[in-house]
């Protein structure tokens, strides 16, 4: 029993594994556990009966918790863009775009995965829209079996760190840090992890140019009348709309200063980039309007069809993300605004009836309820191995790992790689993260770098052959007999499931290097992110002196006298008012020597 008490940390943590593996629910295999050592400990006196009463308190602190809200506000919008039929009309007009470049279908998969995943911020519904629209035209169109399952189940997976991504609301939960701050974080990450997708489809269509063909003549729907495919006009609204772009990024801080009427010397890229985009994309759809309005026939159609499909829920992403990265809105304002636009872009474009809204709303109450359940799960428990000292134990356990940070990072990101095999992204949110925590803040590890580095580590769980969810999501809308396509009328082979494992395991090595990147570079995220504000004690300390007139270096204590009290005896009082002192001036008159306002005046003014 003596060593029961003193492992009940490490007992309680294989108890975890085992309720896992019997195959209950994870919320309710995380709830049994923290109750069940909870009552083992009350009775073998490890900790004292009053740490299950603690429960109900911390229950209501996760209700009353404003930044979950985020959640089901930005799932709310990116079902109803997703309903609405929006991932089919981007994924159409995107691949006419890209159509007559090699792998030109595999990049337009991969910018309409980024859009939803700036919009819908779900794995689930990205893959299997995409998986349901494209990969039957890929297919048609002689794309290779494998690439084109990788591919799709990747860019699905972007919904992991491109911002408004829900694990990164959740990851800046248990952290303790801002979500805004996350978000600005993941920001650069994100697409830059687009980019490398990108650069591996290049590199396909250069050096096996047979896995991705260019999309034929016949199948380029938006010809203007001479036969032409109308691209001047989209190079040149596309041209217009960068300028715009670019003027803005290189004058933000001007335009900061105009905002907020005060002096703005810098800017954050993250902020740069929404806001100047935002710009340049209202630019592109008024001038497409008044070219509509007034007939001037200035744009061709694929011009047309690009600015208007395309820019809309662009203008939404970035009026979300720009309000929040500005400090406008919190992010679950935010969230709000954005299922608010959401609603009136699908009932402006008349898609979106009273069905669909049942169905996204019975959705988002699902998805919802599941990270509620979860997260009661992972208090219970987490209540239950602190009282335990688990924290220390875990504490123990990673900061005597060789390498310093280093080590740690790597030891942590090999471990959450291994449990991602078994664990999604919300329960190594709630089990993991808590624990680790701790221990990285005391390593002097940014919190906002390291929740980052983790949510792109977690991104590989999504595409772990056999076990992950990004390729059982594929696997359930890819054909797995012979079907006959409906515009070839040619009888096309399904999609085995060993091509999509196969398919994947470039885009996790791509996945797995972007973490090594992030590791290597930590400025990627941090870079992103306001200069912290550093107040330098010793001067505040002697304004505070000079402000309450005791000399600088004195040794008077005040901690246990009040504020100027001297050791000699008081003087008595006056008996007469001949005798009384004569009045002084009121403080108002002297303002310079009110020591509250000099303390205030001295928190103000940062460290030189």
């Amino acid at each position: 029993m003596e060593f029961f008490a003193a492992n009940f940390a490490p007992f309680m943590f294989a108890g975890l594994i085992m309720f896992l593996l019997l195959g209950f629910p994870v919320a309710f295999s995380l709830g049994a556990c923290g109750l069940f050592f909870g009552f083992v400990g009350i009775e073998m006196g490890i900790f004292p009966s009053s740490v299950l009463a603690w429960l109900p308190q911390r229950l209501i602190g996760i209700m009353a918790n404003d930044t979950l809200l985020a959640v089901p506000f930005f799932t709310l919008m990116g079902l109803i863009l997703e309903r609405s039929g929006m991932a089919e009309d981007l994924l159409d007009t995107v691949g006419q775009v890209f159509g007559p470049m090699r792998g030109g279908l595999a990049l337009a998969v991969i910018f309409v995965g980024a859009l939803l995943a700036a919009t819908t911020g779900v794995v689930a519904a990205s893959v299997i829209s995409m998986g349901l629209i494209s990969l039957p035209i890929m297919l048609r169109y002689g794309y290779d079996r494998r690439l084109t399952s990788g591919v799709i189940a990747a860019s699905g997976t972007l919904a992991q760190i491109i911002p408004p991504s829900l694990v990164l609301i959740l990851m800046a939960d248990q952290l303790g840090r801002s979500v805004g701050d996350m978000y600005k974080g993941a920001f650069l990450p994100g697409f830059l992890l687009m980019g490398m997708y990108v650069a591996y489809v290049m590199f396909l269509a250069i050096f096996k140019p047979h896995q991705v063909p260019a999309l034929p003549p016949e199948a380029r729907t938006y010809r203007e009348p001479d036969g032409s495919g109308g691209y001047t006009s989209l190079t040149v609204l596309a041209a217009l709309s960068a300028t715009v772009s670019v003027f803005l990024a290189r004058h933000m801080a001007e335009v900061h200063s105009w905002w907020q009427g005060k002096l703005v010397t810098s800017v954050a890229t993250d902020e740069k980039i929404v806001v100047a985009m935002c710009g340049g994309t209202a630019v592109a759809l008024v001038i497409a309007l008044i070219n509509k309005g007034f007939k001037l026939g200035l744009l061709s159609r694929l011009a047309e069809r690009v600015t208007f499909v395309l820019i809309p829920p662009l203008l939404l992403i970035f009026l979300v993300l720009g309000t929040i990265f500005l400090g406008i809105a919190t992010p679950t304002e935010g969230g709000a605004m954005g299922a608010m636009g959401a609603l009136i872009m699908g009932w402006s474009r008349k898609r979106l009836d009273m069905k669909l809204l049942k169905q996204a709303l019975a959705s988002t109450t699902k998805l919802s309820s599941f990270v509620m359940f979860i997260l009661i799960g992972a208090t219970t428990f987490s209540l239950v191995f602190q009282a335990a000292d688990g924290p220390v134990w875990v504490e123990h356990l990673l900061t005597n790992l060789p390498g310093g940070q280093v080590g740690f990072l790597i030891a942590v990101n090999i471990m959450v790689f291994f449990l991602a095999f078994f664990l999604d992204y919300f329960e190594l949110s709630f089990i993991v993260v808590p624990l680790l925590a701790p221990v990285a803040d005391k390593l002097g590890i940014d919190l906002i770098w390291f929740g980052v580095l983790l949510a792109v580590n977690m991104q590989t769980s999504f595409m772990h052959p056999p076990f992950g969810f990004a390729l059982f999501f594929l696997r359930s809308v890819a054909p797995d007999k012979p079907y006959v396509d409906r515009v070839t009328r040619k009888t096309m082979e399904p999609v085995t499931t060993m091509q999509i494992y196969r398919g994947a395991i470039p885009f996790l090595l791509i996945q797995l290097t972007m973490v090594g990147v992030l590791i290597a570079f930590p400025q990627i995220v941090t870079g992103a992110l306001d200069a912290k504000v550093k107040y330098n004690m010793e001067s505040i300390g002697d304004q505070m002196r000079d402000a309450l007139g005791q000399p600088e270096g004195s040794s008077e204590s005040y901690g246990e006298e009040p504020f100027g009290a001297s050791e000699e005896p008081a003087a008595p009082a006056p008996d007469t008012a001949a005798d009384a002192p004569a009045p002084t001036a009121p403080a108002a008159e002297a303002p310079a020597d009110d020591p509250m306002k000099a303390m205030q005046d001295a928190l103000k003014k940062p460290a030189k």
